[in-house]
């Protein structure tokens, strides 16, 4: 009985190949994990990993590209891929005038496959190690150039609304008959600020306030209304001097 010679040593590159086997058949194709219906990292071939699709945009003045990368992506590579690529947009996406609206799109496009790749496990058997994430989108130079000044425009609104309530424009004094006033307003106008009647600063003496169908004595000045009781009185103002 004849005997069937020894099998072949096994290659410097992996296992023997059958005769007519297409090369490559041994490990299956590529992107594929060797466990049926595991299908690897497109970068290391990591498993678990999740389709999907990571965008990227630039601004050229008067022209736009539209970037993406595609495959299915482990959880380091994804997130590694997402942070890169939106880090790029954040700096290169809005030097035309639509990129001001593709810009801002693209990055909200890339936060469903972020949360994918947040929801996989750490990556494992691949032919290759796995990309570095990285540190997180926030804290990268491109992302602090863009969201300090935008945090910085969305805290002053509040800021000076706040400060005008604050501040405000000061009601004015309302006078008394017998106080004695002074007027520093500059052209027309009239601010008055109340005096001691004996200050040498001191202008007109408050003589009565006038209610229906009187009128101020010869030589008085009015007071505004909103000078005199209620802000709707207006007041005689006798010159002191």
């Amino acid at each position: 009985m004849a005997i069937p010679p020894p099998p072949p040593p096994p290659g410097p590159y992996g296992p023997p190949q059958a005769a007519g086997q297409p090369y490559g058949a041994a490990y299956g194709a590529y992107g594929s994990h060797p466990q049926p219906g595991r299908h690897g990292c497109v970068l290391c071939g990591a498993w678990p990993a999740a389709p999907a699709t990571v965008r990227g945009h630039q601004g050229l003045v008067v022209l736009m590209r539209f970037l993406s990368r595609r495959g299915p992506f482990c959880r380091d590579c994804g997130l590694a891929t997402y942070r890169e690529m939106s880090s790029d947009t954040l700096w290169q996406g809005w030097w035309s005038p639509l990129s001001l609206v593709a810009a801002p799109v693209t990055l909200l496009m890339n936060l469903g496959p972020r949360a994918a790749f947040r929801r996989l496990a750490p990556p494992a058997d691949g032919f290759r190690p796995a990309r570095d994430p990285g540190r997180p989108l926030w804290r990268r130079t491109p992302a602090l150039l863009v969201l300090v000044p935008v945090a910085l425009v969305a805290l002053a609104v509040p800021t000076l609304i706040v400060l005008g309530l604050l501040a405000g424009d000061g009601e004015p004094t309302r006078l008394s008959v017998g106080q004695c006033v002074r007027d520093v307003a500059e052209g027309s106008g009239q601010t008055l600020l109340v005096e001691p009647c004996n200050s040498p600063d001191a202008e007109y003496r408050v003589t009565r306030h006038l209610g229906p169908g009187t009128t101020c004595a010869d030589g008085e000045l009015y007071a505004y209304p909103e000078y005199g009781p209620g802000g709707t009185t207006t007041s005689c103002l006798a010159r002191l001097r």
